[in-house]
């Protein structure tokens, strides 16, 4: 993946005059800090699901985990292309992303073991997974798979002044 998130471009149409473009720095930091996310992914039939959820910005990329039942892991199985949003739901404060990808499974025991201690680091003891051979065990019996989404365009929505920034990668 080529890296260009530091070259974000600012959308005139949907900014501000006075507004420069965000700093990848801040859009980021937006991934790492929030608590709760909105994914979005498509069903078979074309029609899109939104769910609340937790994860975490690790390596560079979004990680979440989910189990074969869930109606997410079904719309991945037909549609790998997603969409992650978190921000503050407020108009004249904060900073709202969406980053737009297309997930992939990690299986590698040694990176499970990384994103596993991630979660326990942001959200306590409560999210501390057992890393098993290709997930995670959430310790109540629950497997679930665990994956990946590499940004292909994160776009950040700065307030007060209002900016609409984008940023592509690849």
């Amino acid at each position: 993946m080529t890296d260009t998130r530091s070259e974000g471009r600012i959308d005139r149409r949907y900014s501000d005059a006075e507004r420069p473009p965000s700093d990848w720095a801040d859009a980021e930091r937006a991934l790492v800090d929030a608590e709760l996310y909105w994914f979005t992914s498509v069903r078979a039939d074309g029609r899109p699901h939104v769910a609340p959820m937790v994860g975490v910005w690790h390596d560079g990329a979004f990680h979440f985990s989910t189990a074969a039942r869930e109606q997410k892991w079904k719309n991945m199985a037909s549609n790998d292309r997603v969409a992650v949003t978190t921000g503050t739901n407020t108009w004249n404060e904060g900073l709202d992303v969406v980053l737009e990808g297309q997930v992939q499974r990690v299986t590698e025991p040694a990176a499970l073991q990384r994103i596993a201690e991630t979660y326990a680091a942001k959200y306590g003891e409560s999210w501390a997974f057992a890393v098993l051979e290709d997930g995670f065990d959430q310790g109540d019996g629950t497997v679930t798979d665990v994956f990946r989404v590499e940004a292909d365009k994160v776009i950040a929505f700065a307030k007060d002044p209002h900016g609409q920034t984008t940023f592509r990668f690849g």
